[in-house]
């Protein structure tokens, strides 16, 4: 049996990560061939995710320990919350020959790359920081001190894309989703 690929989204806060990853599980063309991974986070939900489906949300100290046990592939603090991809589901799937599909931040994907080596890794940029200020803005879910540090850590992430397999700016979002579509297509992931 050939062994699954593990592909990962990075991208700042904002960048549109979620979107396409959400668009990419959705889309007939890869949801026979892409699964997801379903992250913990110490975070409240925003309006609209489902504990299960958009994370698994779960107290700080659920959280430590299953840090504490091994139980997590990478783990990375964000501001004042922590999120982690649990190990074993990842496992897995690759075992058994599925791609999975993660969003992650650059960190983690540094992380996972050192345990998994032969990631796809895909970074997605904002336009600008003025663009991505203005979409975390919008999204109406941060403090001015939270947006602030949010930015701050977007120039930082935007630097590391070098890192990554691939780059995208998403300026459009059609327009960068059919990009995501060829990059995986290219890499022999599509159904």
């Amino acid at each position: 049996m050939k062994k699954g690929r593990l592909v990962i989204l990075s991208g700042p806060s904002g960048s549109g990560k979620t979107t396409l990853y959400q668009k990419l599980l959705k889309d007939p063309r890869f949801r026979k061939t892409i699964i997801r991974s379903v992250s913990l986070t110490t975070r409240p939900p925003r309006p609209n995710e489902k504990d299960g489906r958009d994370y698994f949300f779960v107290s700080r100290k659920k959280f430590a320990y299953k840090k504490k046990a091994g139980h997590l592939l990478e783990s990375q603090k964000v501001f004042q919350d922590y999120y982690g991809t649990p190990l074993k589901p990842v496992r897995e799937a690759l075992r058994q020959g599925k791609n999975v599909l993660l969003a992650i931040d650059v960190k983690g994907a540094r992380i996972v790359r050192r345990k998994i080596p032969g990631c796809l890794m895909i970074f997605v940029k904002p336009p600008s920081l003025v663009a991505l200020k203005n979409r975390l803005a919008k999204r109406g879910t941060e403090k001015a001190a939270d947006l602030n540090g949010r930015l701050a850590r977007a120039r930082m992430e935007i630097h590391q894309a070098a890192d990554y397999d691939y780059a995208l700016i998403n300026d459009d979002l059609a327009v960068c989703y059919r990009r995501l579509q060829g990059i995986l297509i290219r890499e022999g992931l599509a159904g």
